[in-house]
């Protein structure tokens, strides 16, 4: 089993919500972008959530747009052995500095997780350091292994519209 390590996190002073996943893919791995697998909604979620096609986009335009609507991105597990893409497969994980990136960013207000297995792994690590002054949102996982229809998908990601740059 190969070891697999997360990208570094897309924030900036301006982060208003902090969407964590868990791992990225093979796909994501071998393209060194986040959620660049083609069946995962990522991308068309959140640019349905701004308003915009980020599925159109080249990838480093998608990482300035998710910027400017003060969205940020990382992942929960820094390295892990993982077998494929499934969040399933994770074992022998090792956590990223989640409390030091939230303690960097001022205008935090939401931390969201990006499917079970993220909220999973960060949750046990923001309850043993009080971070109460956060919302804390359970997003339905973008991956194409939720079947989740795609509508009940998008109405729970609506959400973070509010947190982003004050609209609703």
């Amino acid at each position: 089993m190969t070891t697999k390590r997360c990208f570094p996190p897309v924030v900036d002073a301006h982060t208003r919500v902090l969407v964590l996943g868990s791992l990225p893919g093979e796909v994501s791995l071998a393209q060194s972008q986040y959620y660049a697998h083609k069946q995962n909604q990522f991308w068309r979620l959140v640019g349905d959530v701004v308003g915009g096609d980020l599925v159109g986009m080249e990838y480093a335009e998608r990482l300035q747009t998710l910027l400017a609507y003060n969205i940020g991105l990382w992942d929960v597990v820094a390295e892990a052995k993982r077998e494929g893409s499934l969040d399933s497969n994770i074992r022998d994980h090792a956590g990223n500095d989640l409390i030091g990136l939230i303690q960097s960013l001022p205008q935090l207000a939401v931390i969201a997780f990006n499917g079970g297995t993220a909220e999973r792994i960060g949750s046990k690590v923001l309850v043993k350091h009080d971070c109460g002054q956060y919302r804390i949102v359970r997003l339905p996982s973008s991956s194409p292994a939720h079947t989740l229809a795609y509508p009940e998908k998008l109405r729970a990601w609506q959400a973070l519209r509010t947190h982003m740059h004050g609209i609703g």
